[in-house]
């Protein structure tokens, strides 16, 4: 009866209790620009070629509808962004550069439809696959510019049998 009232520690290791519920994520696919015009950034063209990332998570043909109706929403936009840049470069000595504000505008615009087209996309497929598509700046490769890119990101599963 003595060892009645003894307080006992129980000793787990809990960096292996963490670790094993630890989840992996793959890294984000990322899809640069491939068009011949770049616009504050944007450029005028994805390329449709499915990555082998993707095999056995969509299908390539889903993929590459996604990539066409980004491109659509480019194709329309973009040639306009270019008239209004060479309008505003032209009367830019005259206009103190206010004449560059139109172009300033259509590109916002044009990157708001563009996420649109991705958070419709995410809703009515990619979420429930396990992936998300966004527009995201990043730096160049190979100077100091930003370009917007294409992300793919694969969203970690939640996991229901871990304890609180």
């Amino acid at each position: 009866m003595a060892d009645f009232d003894t307080i006992y520690e129980e000793r787990e290791d809990e960096a292996n209790s963490i670790d094993s519920y630890s989840i992996y994520v793959p890294d984000p696919i990322i899809i640069r620009g491939a068009g011949n015009v770049t616009i504050f950034g944007l450029s005028n063209k994805f390329e449709t070629d499915f990555p082998p990332r993707l095999a056995a998570k969509v299908a390539p043909e889903e993929f590459k509808a996604t990539i066409t109706r980004i491109n659509n929403v480019l194709r329309k936009a973009l040639p306009v962004n270019v008239k209004w840049l060479f309008c505003g470069c032209i009367c830019c000595c005259c206009t103190l550069g206010c004449s560059l504000w139109p172009v300033v505008c259509l590109s916002k615009r044009t990157r708001h439809s563009l996420e649109k087209v991705l958070d419709w996309e995410n809703s009515h497929l990619y979420q429930k696959l396990g992936l998300s598509w966004r527009l995201n700046k990043q730096r160049c490769d190979s100077s100091s510019m930003m370009e917007y890119v294409l992300i793919l990101e694969f969203i970690p599963k939640v996991p229901i049998f871990r304890p609180d």
